[in-house]
This record gives structure tokens, C-alpha cells and sequence, in this order.
């Protein structure tokens, strides 16, 4: 174990870094609450989206990390701020019209358009709760409204008042003039409609506790600050979140970092200390747009598991955060490849190489072992050239590759099998371009063809590879023009897997059929 520590000490994986700078915040004493608390944050105007996942993935990585560097317990809270008003009516709700009545009312005071819950926001909160235990995190739930109709906000929410000067000229600062002549940091709930109001505040009363308003009708009201009577505004919110639980560490996107030295500010004025913070980079779609849930481009938490298993997902979440990334369909085989690639190399390494591995990050400790016999990338060319409908074909020939498979004994192996098919028709067959050979192509597919008919060595990807290799060297300058050949006209695709691999699992006399296909003009 102290091997282990040390090693993660002075790793250089962004966990451990953020890990670190959580642990210094206590180098001195430790936390007087008992243990160190990362959050994360969930608006549950929708479903849980990608950004969700992330978030609480990401962080959980960060808390592993700690938890290995540091004996000073840890928890995790996922905070929904389910005491927003309705904004707009959701167009993915069953009878969205019936909720045109309810905008501007707390998610939890709005019916649940899907008739399950007492509320929306419970829809919601259920789906979160029930997103975050299928990944198997480990976290405390906390909803707004209980946090602040319990009192546990009181305490925090009457320094407001107290300080209501102090927390408005930060926030001032950062508002349009217009804006400024109506803002307050305090939100009232109407007593009778319900409704979050967006009305100035006449006067604070921090003896009291207590806020004096007009209402939409010019009715002249007051409202204590505690109870769940009043919300505060989503940025002093924030601030006071952490002052009130005394977060450590919250990530969340680029979007928001303008905002930190306004959130940080504001927990300091409120008795807090401001937390450790790490801004990510956006995913974008295929056209390099951010996306939006709002918007539904990009790819859902749903549709990448469609076609690969969670561990693909989380690999895709570790690698470099700080860089936008495109995030669509055309990335998951890669992500799949590469996990299992790694997860190839943690067996051989030393420490130091285990904890700087994503997979020590997505797994902790207890790593599996990879049963992928064959690369994700493999079984969607095979798929193709195959033309397999169903998995019992590609079995055929993965079980002629490596005799000791079997859907029985390696059944990560069968469900990448079935994720393979799925991705193959809906991705790789309508897309699927074959082309006929140049005369210099010709040429060499003709060398490459007589080459395997008299190869008599191990049915092996080096040595086959060897032989493609062979053939190409002295033909193509670069060499890479020789393999792009081979997936364009066998393969009807601009890329693909080694070709040597590629042989050994289709075979050497049916890649000799494939080759006089394509002479004979038949797959164009």
C-alpha cells in the first residue's frame, strides 16, 4: 500500500494532480466537518444528459485518488437544484400543454407529466438517481427543496440577508446596467401562485431575516428568507451551497468559468471557504458544434451504450478533459480499442505505470482482465466483408482465430459481438463505398494474392502482416497508400485494422476469394 501511495504522489494523471490539490487544503488540520466533501451539480429541467455522467464520473475519479493519497474520509453529494422555477414546458413530455399553467413554479410544485411521481422534479430526480446507480456510483442525493424547506440552508440564508449588501455588489459588478435596476440576490415564492418571482427587493430586513417586495399585481408583500419561503438567484446559489456544506471540490464545464471568482466570492462572504475547482472543456457533435441536451445534437448517454459497454464510455471521459473533444458515433470504436489496449498493459506494469493507466481510474484497484481476443475495429471489418446478420457468423470465424473462445467463457467477448453487428448496420453498411483498383493497385493485389496461395507459414498476424508488407514495400512510396488501397477496395472503407490481424481472423482462402472479387470487379 505505501508503495502504491508514493507512486500516486508523484503521479502526473490529472486525478491524482486534482487529488493533491484537495489534500493541501488540509495539510494543516483536517476538516472540521469530519471528512472531505466533493459535489457535483444536477438542473433537473431534463433527463440526466452526457454532461452528467461526466461530471459525477470525472469526480469520482478524483475522489478515488484522494481517497488513496489520504486517510481523511470522503463523500460525495449530487445536489439537484430542483427548486427552480419552470422556464419553459419540455417538448419530450406527454401533454406538455397541460403544463403551460404551471411555469415559473418550482420543479417540485409542477405535476409530473408522466403521472409516476408526486412532482417533475421527482420525475427527475428518480431518473438521476436511478442513471447514477446503474454506473454504480457512490453518492449522497440532495434535493434543493428539502434543503431549503428543512432549514438546513436557514443558518446560511439569514448571513445572506446580513450581508445582502456585500453579496449584491459582487454580483452587480457582473450585470448589464438594465439588469442591475431589478436584480436582488433573493428570488421570493409566491405564498398563493407558487411561482418564483423575478421582482426587486424593496427592503431586507436582517434582524428579521425577513425580504419586503412588490408582487406582479403591485401587492405589497414580506417573506422570511428562511424555510423555503425565498430561493436565492442561480450564482449566489452556488456560492452559498458551498458555504452552507462546506464543499472541497466542484468541476463543471467551461461555460461556467467566468463565473468561479463570483461563486468563490460569495462563499467567502457567506463564512465559507471556497473549494477546489476544475473547469472542463465542451463535447461537441460531428460538426464541431457544443452540445446542447436542449438541442439533442451530439450522441446520448443511451446511444453510446447501445454499441459498446459503460467502461468505454468512462475511457472516453478520462482522456485529456481540458480539451473540447468531438463526441459522435465514429468515436466509440477507438474508445473501446483503446480501453482494452490498456487494460492489456496494466498486467505487465509496475506501479508507477498502473497509476498513471485510465483503467486504474475507471476500476480502482480491482482491474478485470481484457477478454477481447479481437479489436472492436476488427470485428466491424469482418462484420462487413462477412456481411453477418447475426452473431453465430462472426463467432465462426473468431472460434477458427482463437480455438479456447466461446460465448460461454468470454462473455464481455460475446456482448462486444453483439455491439459490433449493431454498429456495423447502423454506421458502417450504409456507408460502405467500394472502389475498383488503379492499374499499379491491380498489380500488387495480384502479387499479394499469389503471395497467400503459396504462404504455407502460422495462420498469424505478424508473419501475415509480413507478407502484406512484403508486397507493398516495393510498389508504394509512402507505404501507407498500399494499406489505404487494401480498405478501400476490399473493404469498402478509407480505413481499417492491420491487414495481417485482419487475414488471420477471416482466413487466408477466404481473403484470396475476397481479393478475386474485387478483380473481377463484383464488389464495386
Amino acid at each position: 500500500m505505501s508503495d502504491l501511495r508514493d507512486a500516486a504522489m508523484q503521479s502526473k494523471a490529472w486525478p491524482f494532480e486534482e487529488a493533491r490539490r484537495v489534500l493541501k487544503r488540509y495539510e494543516k488540520t483536517p476538516p472540521a466537518k469530519g471528512y472531505v466533501l466533493f459535489e457535483t451539480g444536477y438542473g433537473p429541467s431534463g433527463l440526466p444528459h452526457i454532461g452528467t455522467f461526466a461530471e459525477v464520473a470525472r469526480t469520482t475519479m478524483i475522489r478515488r485518488a484522494f481517497e488513496l493519497i489520504s486517510d481523511i474520509p470522503t463523500k460525495l453529494i449530487c445536489f439537484s437544484d430542483d427548486l427552480d422555477g419552470m422556464r419553459k414546458v419540455p417538448g419530450n413530455v406527454p401533454n406538455p400543454e397541460a403544463l403551460q399553467t404551471h411555469l415559473q413554479r418550482p420543479l417540485t410544485s409542477v405535476p409530473d407529466p408522466f403521472e409516476k411521481f408526486q412532482s417533475f422534479g421527482d420525475h427527475n430526480n428518480a431518473m438521476l438517481r436511478r442513471f447514477l446507480d446503474t454506473f454504480g456510483f457512490e453518492y449522497e442525493f440532495i434535493s434543493a427543496t428539502e434543503f431549503y424547506q428543512s432549514g438546513q440552508f436557514d443558518e446560511v440564508l439569514l448571513r445572506a440577508a446580513e450581508r445582502y449588501d456585500d453579496v449584491m455588489k459582487v454580483m452587480l459588478k457582473s450585470l448589464r446596467e438594465e439588469r442591475r435596476q431589478t436584480y436582488s440576490i433573493f428570488l421570493p415564492i409566491h405564498p398563493e401562485t407558487g411561482r418564483v418571482m423575478y421582482v426587486p427587493i424593496k427592503h431586507v430586513d436582517a434582524k428579521e431575516g425577513i425580504i419586503t417586495f412588490d408582487d406582479e399585481d403591485g401587492t405589497e408583500m414580506t417573506l422570511p428568507v428562511t424555510g423555503g419561503n425565498v430561493k436565492l438567484q442561480w450564482k449566489p446559489d452556488f456560492g452559498a451551497r458551498w458555504a452552507a456544506l462546506g464543499v472541497d471540490f466542484e468541476m463543471y464545464g467551461k461555460d461556467h468559468s467566468t463565473n468561479t471568482p463570483i461563486y468563490d466570492r460569495i462563499c467567502e462572504i457567506l463564512g465559507g471557504k471556497k473549494p477546489e475547482h476544475f473547469t472542463y472543456e465542451l463535447f461537441l457533435d460531428e460538426k464541431g458544434q457544443k452540445i446542447s441536451k436542449s438541442s439533442g445534437n451530439g450522441i446520448s448517454i443511451d446511444e453510446w451504450l447501445s454499441y459498446a459497454a459503460t467502461e468505454s464510455l468512462s475511457y472516453f471521459m478520462y482522456q485529456k478533459p481540458k480539451t473540447a473533444k468531438r463526441m459522435y458515433f465514429d468515436v466509440i470504436p477507438r474508445a473501446v480499442d483503446e480501453y482494452h489496449q490498456q487494460l492489456r498493459a496494466y498486467a505487465g506494469q509496475d506501479v508507477a505505470g498502473r497509476v498513471n493507466n485510465p483503467v486504474f481510474h475507471i476500476h480502482g484497484d480491482n482491474v478485470p482482465t481484457s477478454n477481447m481476443v479481437v479489436p472492436f475495429s476488427m470485428l466491424l471489418n469482418l462484420a462487413s466483408v462477412a456481411g453477418a446478420e447475426e452473431k453465430g457468423q462472426l463467432w465462426g470465424f473468431i472460434q477458427r482465430y482463437a480455438p479456447d473462445t466461446s460465448a460461454e467463457t468470454h462473455p464481455d467477448m460475446d456482448q462486444a459481438v453483439g455491439f459490433a453487428l449493431r454498429y456495423y448496420n447502423d454506421f458502417v453498411k450504409p456507408q460502405k463505398v467500394y472502389r475498383a483498383p488503379s492499374e499499379p493497385e491491380r498489380e500488387a493485389l495480384q502479387a499479394l494474392r499469389i503471395a497467400l496461395a503459396e504462404y504455407d507459414g502460422p495462420v498469424e498476424d505478424e508473419a501475415l502482416q509480413s507478407v502484406v508488407y512484403t508486397v507493398g514495400r516495393d510498389r508504394f512510396e509512402p507505404l501507407r497508400d498500399w494499406f489505404k488501397a487494401l480498405y478501400e477496395v476490399l473493404l469498402g472503407a478509407s480505413q481499417g485494422p492491420r491487414f495481417g490481424g485482419f487475414i488471420a481472423l477471416y482466413g487466408v482462402d477466404e481473403t484470396i476469394a475476397l481479393i478475386d472479387q474485387a478483380l473481377a470487379g463484383e464488389l464495386v
